[in-house]
């Protein structure tokens, strides 16, 4: 999704069960980078370190989303497609709510490097940045899709008309 809504690179990062998850991924035609987190019980700011370290320093932006919330490729690239290179970045809402994905400019990949937990990872710079940081309103209730069971996994296939 994230290839079909225009992004130029797809870096995918892995932590527990990494190995066994990216033996799955072989032979699905996926255009991406995988990097691994060995540190992934730490939590999710030293993903987002290892993933931002693997962007390209000439990025004009970056796309974070969740492995866990998939969005489809129209709600990514609206999301992307209104994002100013001169902001900070953009992040959806709907009904007052945020979600993912977030993107953020490249100019912001050296802190994107440098996020802690303790400091308090993703929402740390988008606190530092609010003032520039624009929403985007999205007129579908996506934000609230979070893949965390069976079930979820289930339901989003049949929302999302993937069913086989």
């Amino acid at each position: 999704q994230l290839r079909e809504a225009g992004a130029d690179e797809v870096i995918v990062v892995l932590g527990h069960r990494g190995d066994e998850i990216q033996r799955g991924m072989r032979g699905l035609n996926l255009e991406c980078r995988v990097m691994f987190n060995p540190r992934f019980q730490i939590g999710r700011a030293s993903s987002l370190r290892i993933g931002a370290k693997a962007v390209n320093r000439e990025a004009d932006s970056v796309i974070i989303t969740s492995v866990d919330q998939p969005r489809p490729a129209a709600f990514i690239r609206s999301l992307a497609a209104a994002h100013s290179p001169e902001r900070a970045g953009i992040r959806p809402i709907h009904n007052g709510h945020h979600g993912h994905p977030i993107v953020l400019s490249g100019r912001l990949r050296e802190e994107m490097m440098a996020v802690t937990e303790e400091a308090g990872g993703l929402l740390a710079i988008v606190r530092a940045h609010a003032a520039e940081l624009d929403e985007l309103t999205m007129p579908d209730d996506l934000l609230g899709l979070d893949i965390n069971t069976p079930a979820e996994y289930e339901a989003a296939l049949k929302r999302f008309a993937f069913a086989g």
